[in-house]
């Protein structure tokens, strides 16, 4: 079997920095993996040796402050290792399976946050970490097991890490990984506020790398909701920004001005469902018009875009009225609207505190300057506040 010759390289894997020989047997041996059935695990265990004596090199030379020796060697063959295993588990469940028990998943991990470490971006570098995200990608595909387990390992710093890179390939087969591992289960980790920063980092590679792919469909199968939140976020932060807002930001903004009103008209009766027994469940897509309300606040208190939203017909009304249930629901019954509510650190916390002092800022701004809205604020009673720019 052409694949007894593999079992030779085991032997040269201590030696492997100064052995140019062993790179070129090891290049030949990443094209023999056409027939992947037929790989014994020693194989893959001498990979991993491989792999696991470049980490100590690469540790060892951190800790010493001084250069890898062959380093370029050295990279070349961290890079050949990963297209071996990246073709070996291509539709082979049996690989998958076997370099999973192996450690090769967290063995990998590791050494692409060394790799990232490293103060050297050149050709070879990215080479190397473009290969181990094929790897991850490939040993995912189809297999719940992998994908777990890069999720344990890898989710959230090194997705992170990996997104934040200038050479778009490896963006690229980051969100290619992210994209494979993504079940229903790990997509509600994603909605944990800690881990928004991975969602929000796709979102920017999508809207700047338009022809990436993978970014698309890791977005397309988020659910609607987290997509929803994290857009929100995004324009917070850009109507947060303490630069001024461009105007062609600006048309941006007051072009969907509509729609996110009608948005929050629409949807403001979610709120209110967080005062039921199963407040948790309704969370998320009570978050989505938590949002909307601090956008709007951000949007009224600009005097460029306030103009425009104090004329949307209902937009007032539904403030009023929301405010009014949500004040009458803290009476009727102790919950997260209740005033007196508050004491521990997690209610204090809960995305729907201060919900009622936003309507009150949006009712306030709306009203700003504004003799017809005042009056349709007076016989409710409503005092709105000064406008909070």
């Amino acid at each position: 079997s052409s694949f007894s010759a593999v079992h030779s390289l085991g032997g040269i894997s201590q030696a492997y920095v100064s052995d140019l020989t062993f790179l070129f047997d090891l290049e030949s041996t990443t094209s023999l993996f056409k027939v992947q059935e037929m790989a014994e695990e020693s194989v893959f265990r001498d990979v991993l040796e491989i792999l696991r004596n470049a980490s100590s090199e690469i540790e060892r030379a951190y800790k010493d402050s001084c250069e890898l020796v062959d380093l370029n060697t050295c990279l070349l063959l961290i890079a050949e290792c990963f297209r071996c295993l990246r073709n070996a588990c291509v539709e082979c469940a049996k690989n998958q399976h076997v370099m999973r028990n192996l450690g090769l998943i967290s063995t990998s991990v590791h050494l692409i946050k060394l790799l990232d470490g490293m103060k050297t971006k050149e050709e070879l570098l990215l080479t190397a970490l473009r290969c181990s995200l094929q790897f991850l990608g490939n040993i995912a595909a189809g297999n719940g097991d992998s994908q777990n387990s890069i999720w344990k390992c890898a989710f959230p710093d090194l997705f992170l890490t990996c997104l934040m890179y200038s050479d778009e390939k490896i963006v690229a087969y980051c969100c290619m990984v992210l994209f494979t591992c993504l079940d229903s289960e790990k997509v509600r980790e994603l909605l944990d506020p800690g881990n928004l920063s991975v969602p929000l980092r796709v979102l920017k590679v999508y809207k700047e790398e338009l022809e990436s792919e993978w970014s698309y469909v890791s977005l397309d199968f988020l659910s609607p909701l987290l997509i929803r939140v994290t857009l929100l976020e995004l324009m917070m932060a850009k109507l947060s920004e303490k630069n001024q807002i461009t105007s062609e930001e600006m048309n941006v903004f007051m072009k969907h001005a509509d729609f996110l009103a009608g948005c929050f008209q629409e949807k403001c009766e979610a709120v209110l469902k967080l005062t039921s027994a199963k407040c948790n469940f309704h969370l998320q897509e009570a978050l989505v018009t938590i949002r909307l309300l601090d956008v709007l606040c951000e949007m009224t208190s600009n005097n460029g875009q306030l103009e425009g939203l104090q004329a949307l017909p209902g937009l007032l009304e539904t403030a009023i009225d929301t405010l009014r249930l949500t004040h009458l629901a803290g009476k009727q019954a102790v919950n997260i609207f209740t005033a007196t509510h508050m004491t521990g650190q997690e209610e204090i916390s809960h995305p729907a505190v201060g919900f009622k002092s936003h309507l009150i800022r949006l009712i306030g701004n709306l009203c700003y300057k504004n003799k017809k809205n005042q009056d349709k604020v007076n016989p409710c009673q409503q005092a709105p506040k000064p406008h909070c720019v």
